[in-house]
């Protein structure tokens, strides 16, 4: 689990693909202070497991689940990417519920200057994650936690501040890059229960048999909530 505050910029040194995975080397500072065999760290948004390490940088596994979502498999070496890692329960929460599963790409649309903020209207591939989208809500990109202004009906926007843009690698973006979005876990959990049906499937040897959700503004209603 992460916060979406980025801790450092590292440094990609190397790609090293071994068939359809890919290892990554990244010069890291802060992110290797206390770094053990198997801790995760976020790279771009990605939730990935420490491999190897030693004073100036850490190796990671990619698989290829997570190549086909993310745009990792876009990285050169050299190349900036933003880096956390896993939250700590006694640390301050400042950020928004970030797991590291990215739900799909976009690409940045327009990159502008308004005042002291940097707007950025984003395009997902799949128009679909706008669903999970609100105004003022949360959403990572490459696993920076940002507000969400307006959403459209094939894009959003989202202000960035100074600080922000200054202490990550979206500085380094411009219109046309492409970038990992994860939208908020709770909304996403809150759409399953109120909106879809629960598709047959078999699991452990146990099959779930398709039906209708009975969560409704009714049930709502009905229970004191509304």
């Amino acid at each position: 689990m992460f916060t979406g505050l980025i801790e450092e910029v590292g440094s990609l040194q190397s790609i090293s693909r071994q068939g359809e995975t890919l290892v990554l080397n990244i010069r890291a500072n802060r992110v290797l202070e206390d770094v053990s065999m198997g801790d995760s760290i976020s790279v771009n948004g990605t939730c990935l497991t420490v491999i190897r390490f030693d004073k100036s940088s850490v190796s990671m596994d990619v698989t290829p689940e997570t190549l086909h979502r993310t745009t990792l498999h876009r990285l050169l070496p050299g190349e900036r990417v933003n880096l956390e890692r896993a939250m700590q329960t006694t640390s301050r929460f400042g950020g928004h519920i970030v797991q590291g599963h990215v739900d799909g790409t976009g690409f940045i649309r327009d990159k502008k200057v308004q005042g002291n903020a940097v707007y950025l209207t984003v395009e997902p591939r799949d128009t679909r994650l706008l669903r999970h989208i609100i105004a003022k809500g949360s959403i990572a990109i490459d696993g920076i936690s940002l507000t969400v202004v307006e959403v459209g009906a094939l894009c959003f926007n989202v202000s960035v501040i100074p600080h922000t843009l200054a202490e990550t690698a979206l500085q380094h973006k411009r219109a046309g890059d492409q970038v990992n979005l994860e939208t908020d876990v709770i909304g996403k959990y809150v759409d399953r229960l109120l909106t879809r049906s629960f598709a047959d499937e078999t699991i452990g040897g146990f099959t779930n048999r398709s039906r209708e959700s009975r969560l409704s503004e009714a049930f709502f209603k009905e229970n004191g909530f509304m």
